[in-house]
């Protein structure tokens, strides 16, 4: 598991290990039921209080991205698909909302909005 830790994003040290574990569970580099570092663990090479990296862990077992077994660690939970599939609709919306500004810095129509996407859906399929 690599995670970096920037200082300068101004996003708090646990957001940042919150979203980097839960990128690599959703890509699949870190498969289900994999042990992840101990908390104590993964602030020592992090050079960060355990405090927070355990508020990240403690997040991503709140939104299901990995479960706790007492006395033996932490675990990335099996997918659940539902979970994954509102990620990807977030990011989705996301690259949507960057269209429709870039759209409207170019004046392009509904129209050709929509010829662009249908044209790359075709190159997919």
């Amino acid at each position: 598991m690599n995670i970096l830790i920037d200082n300068k994003s101004g996003l708090p040290i646990y957001d940042q290990i919150y979203t980097q574990i839960k990128n690599q569970i959703i890509s699949g580099s870190l498969k289900e039921n994999e042990m992840l570092p101990s908390i104590r663990g993964l602030a020592k090479d992090l050079r960060i209080s355990f405090i927070t990296t355990k508020r990240a862990y403690e997040e991503l077992e709140k939104d299901g991205f990995i479960y706790t077994i007492q006395a033996k660690g932490c675990y990335v939970a099996p997918k659940n698909t539902e979970l994954l599939r509102e990620e990807n609709l977030k990011k989705i919306e996301e690259h949507l909302e960057q269209i429709v500004q870039l759209a409207a810095a170019c004046n392009l129509s509904k129209e050709e909005i929509l010829e662009m996407v249908n044209f790359s859906l075709e190159e997919q399929i």
